[in-house]
């Protein structure tokens, strides 16, 4: 399994992913924060079926560090359930991982 991996969430202002994705960088809890959107997401909530306009955090992490990106996201989100999702890297190149790496805090 890879030391490595990739943090998902989702928020409804383009500008609130911005600030996620500074924050996680600022706090060297992301080496990589990419922000992509406007997307669509249909989702069942509270018994009705929704449609929302957001934007998709994708954040480059070490697997240890979960935890604490958990808790910024939630900390920082306005959802009463944000996604937050972490996604094992089945492959990256050596050297991207070495510079992610270095950018990211260790525990």
């Amino acid at each position: 399994m890879s030391d490595h991996i990739q943090v998902i969430t989702t928020i409804d202002r383009e500008e609130a992913a911005a600030e996620i994705a500074r924050l996680l960088v600022e706090k060297r809890l992301a080496a990589c924060v990419q922000v992509v959107g406007p997307i669509t997401s249909t989702y069942r909530w509270k018994g009705r079926i929704e449609t929302t306009r957001e934007w998709q955090c994708v954040a480059k992490t070490r697997r240890e560090l979960y935890p604490r990106v958990e808790e910024a996201i939630r900390q920082a989100h306005p959802y009463e359930e944000p996604e937050i999702l972490a996604v094992s890297m089945a492959a990256a190149s050596r050297t991207y991982l070495a510079w992610l790496d270095e950018q990211v805090a260790s525990e």
